[in-house]
């Protein structure tokens, strides 16, 4: 293992960490400026760089990127002024593993180093990712017979309608269904029907002639014309204005349509793809939906699963979305434990592949380190919410197949108790360390809380009601961050 390169120009900084660090049996080299740390990056690399951010000469930003640039993969810790946040900021868009804020306790320092070693050490091991991705991910039975519907479909110009809930991506099988079909070369014109003002949506799918309505000082060509020849995706048709229904439907019946104002028929030719998350067949008995126009919109129904029919997809998805988003952003690619992503892929994630994505894309600016822990995660997916609904779900390994049934089945709650060992078994389930320091602060807030709210704030009084005394009530509040209190 290769040494780790301190960069300071306060000698008793290097001098603290260089032994804290020898206690740990972990090799150190010292520099006293950036100038001399890049000078023998020609001849060598260390494991960990550990730098100041402000020396003399060239800073610790500037190092940082003079090192991410020749190597990118290195784990750059940066030392900065507890008060200076314009420099904790640069120091992480500049890539750095994570800032020291003086004065550091040294543990926590070593603690930081040590997880930056791991890092490090991990980094020569991980695959590069696949040059080319497909445009729909999925190894789960249910996206298998997704793909096998889109070959059968994308010959023929049949209407399709893809139901299934938000975020399961049914734009994207849309324009799949639309990029293999003859009409490829054509154009693919998307429009939520829902986004658009009751209002403007005639005049944004049929267009309008000049003088239509006020402000209409030209003629303007709407969604089918722009389509013409290619493929029209209607997304959230089941929001669609009554009227406007019927107008739809006749486009779907004979081909031809109207502009707002207009009295030449315009014919259409276009392959119409609707997507809804609701349940038509209830809204048409609701009367809020034309029978006669689901009916021409289902000629062909096609269902996307959600995420927790296919779990399985999740480690595939989580590791897609990370390389994409560090590629927008020009960093490198965050990279998920594998306990965490069990954890993740226990999670009910009701917003389902939209909700996978954009949670990536938060693990991408905000996690520290390459390697995600549990513990980076959000907290409300790792502390109650979506991390209790994941006790009752069924955990899963990157290979699809369920965790050992002793963990991933919880115990029934039986009051209070029963729901606390509930929340228990599924941390522990999803692999989570400090359990029961993450549970007893919960629980020490809660009652501390309730106590506050039984006093109306009080301090004395409710650490008398606790049986606990003045200063460890006073030290609890502000450890656990409690508001609320007051003084006698």
């Amino acid at each position: 293992m290769k040494p780790i390169w301190i960069v300071d120009d306060d000698a008793s900084i290097r001098w603290v960490l260089e032994k804290a660090l020898a206690r740990e049996n972990l090799e150190t080299r010292s520099f006293a400026n950036a100038r001399d740390a890049m000078a023998a990056f020609e001849h060598d690399t260390p494991q960990v760089l550990v730098s100041d951010i402000r020396m003399p000469g060239e800073s610790g930003i500037d190092l940082l990127q003079a090192v991410k640039e020749r190597h990118p993969g290195l784990p750059v810790i940066i030392i900065t002024a507890f008060s200076d946040l314009d420099s904790a900021v640069a120091s992480f868009q500049g890539g750095a593993f994570d800032y020291l804020a003086k004065p550091f306790d040294i543990d926590k320092a070593v603690a930081l180093i040590r997880r930056a070693l791991e890092e490090s050490l991990r980094e020569a091991s991980v695959e590069a990712p696949p040059a080319e991705t497909p445009e729909i991910l999925g190894l789960a039975p249910a996206m298998q017979e997704v793909f096998r519907a889109i070959g059968r479909l994308s010959q023929s110009n049949v209407t399709v309608l893809i139901t299934g809930e938000s975020g399961t991506g049914k734009e994207l099988v849309a324009s799949a269904l639309h990029k293999h079909s003859p009409r490829a070369q054509q154009p693919f014109i998307a429009l939520n029907t829902a986004a658009i003002p009751k209002d403007l949506l005639e005049s944004e799918l049929f267009g309008h002639e000049r003088g239509a309505f006020t402000g209409a000082q030209a003629m303007r060509r709407g969604r089918f014309e722009q389509a013409e020849n290619g493929t029209l995706f209607l997304d959230e048709i089941g929001d669609m204005p009554f009227d406007l229904q019927t107008r739809l439907l006749r486009v779907l019946s004979d081909g031809h349509f109207y502009r707002v104002g207009g009295h030449q028929p315009v014919k259409a030719n276009v392959r119409v793809i609707a997507a809804t998350h609701q349940n038509l067949e209830q809204r048409v008995r609701d009367g809020l939906f034309r029978e006669d126009l689901f009916h021409r919109l289902n000629v062909i129904r096609l269902r996307l699963p959600s995420l927790r029919e296919r779990r399985e997809d999740i480690p595939l998805l989580a590791r897609h979305f990370l390389v994409q988003s560090a590629h927008q952003l020009g960093v490198e690619p965050k990279r998920m434990s594998d306990s965490a992503m069990r954890f993740l892929s226990g999670l009910e994630l009701p917003g389902n592949v939209r909700q996978l994505e954009n949670l990536c894309n938060w693990i991408t600016v905000m996690a520290p380190g390459q390697t995600v822990e549990i513990k980076d995660l959000p907290r409300d997916l790792t502390q109650g919410g979506q991390g209790a609904v994941a006790a009752v779900q069924p955990a899963y390994v990157e290979g699809g197949m369920p965790a050992p049934a002793a963990l991933a089945t919880p115990p029934s709650p039986d009051g209070w108790i029963g729901l606390l060992e509930l929340q228990a078994a599924s941390m522990l389930s999803a692999g989570q360390f400090e359990v029961m320091d993450t549970l007893g602060k919960q629980f020490e807030s809660a009652l501390i809380k309730t106590a506050l709210k039984h006093t109306h704030g009080r301090k004395n009084d409710a650490a008398m009601r606790l049986g606990i005394g003045r200063n460890t009530i006073t030290r609890k509040i502000v450890e656990l961050g409690i508001d609320g209190a007051r003084e006698e």
